[in-house]
């Protein structure tokens, strides 16, 4: 999944070169990352990416809408995730210009609650830029104060239209919670914290991985269930403002899917 990380930039005729120059396995490798593998356990997609999500277009001279309906929102994570797993990643937003608008505020237009995991960087993954995402991280997306109050923040500060609770694929921190339940052993330290909010969530009606995968999906729409309920949160929904939805990224496509 190598690319160019520079603003704007897009396949060279080089880099053409190089992959007709590479090895069988190598480009079996490439093409194995722009075709993807079956989504394990999916469900509905995310979204609809318009049409024109696969064409790159320079962020210097394409004008940005900025979405502002939690339906405009949730399409253009849809559209910069089909961007990402198709290789065609555009790094938007990411400017001098942009960077010099943003030191006079900022206007996300999603916040993700997503996973610690190193593999799953929301602003990459749906291919976004600086001052587009407000990105809120724990371990299994576990909610505490801190991450209750952040989240309350950029709902009623900010008025995002969008939160996202995104679980992914081999999730470390469920897995652990699930061990440590069948095992019945202690987590060292502030580990078992996060298992313990995690093990409500656990599907017991599974066994070995599928109970993990399973678990996944669960924890997600446990906190989705959550963060929905509360109070302020809710009467945004109510009035049509705000959506509170589950989703997971399969690190085998690198595709992100709605859950429950």
């Amino acid at each position: 999944m190598n690319s160019d990380r520079s603003v704007g930039a897009q396949p060279t005729a080089a880099a053409h070169q190089r992959f007709a120059l590479a090895s069988p396995a190598r480009r079996a490798l490439l093409r194995f990352g722009l075709t993807g593998a079956a989504a394990l356990g999916a469900t509905a997609a995310l979204g609809t990416a318009p049409a024109s999500a696969t064409t790159p277009t320079s962020p210097t001279t394409a004008s940005r809408h900025r979405p502002g309906t939690p339906e405009e929102a949730l399409r253009e994570l849809a559209a910069g995730n089909l961007r990402w797993r198709t290789f065609r990643q555009r790094h938007p937003d990411e400017s001098p210009a942009v960077r010099q608008s943003l030191t006079s505020g900022q206007q996300p237009f999603a916040l993700v609650l997503g996973c610690i995991d190193s593999r799953v960087p929301p602003e990459l993954v749906f291919d976004q830029g600086l001052g587009d995402l407000m990105t809120v991280r724990s371990a299994g997306e576990v909610l505490d104060e801190a991450v209750l109050g952040s989240v309350a923040y950029g709902v009623l500060e900010l008025n995002i239209p969008l939160v996202m609770v995104l679980g992914h694929q081999s999730c470390g921190a469920v897995k652990a919670a699930v061990e440590s339940d069948l095992s019945g052993e202690r987590l060292p330290a502030h580990i078992q914290y996060i298992a313990d909010r995690i093990a409500p969530n656990i599907d017991r009606t599974q066994e070995g991985d599928a109970r993990i995968d399973s678990t996944i999906d669960a924890n997600v729409r446990a906190i989705r269930a959550h963060l929905a309920a509360e109070p302020d949160l809710a009467a945004k929904v109510t009035s049509g403002q705000l959506a509170i939805v589950g989703a997971r990224y399969e690190l085998t496509t690198q595709r992100v899917h709605r859950v429950g």
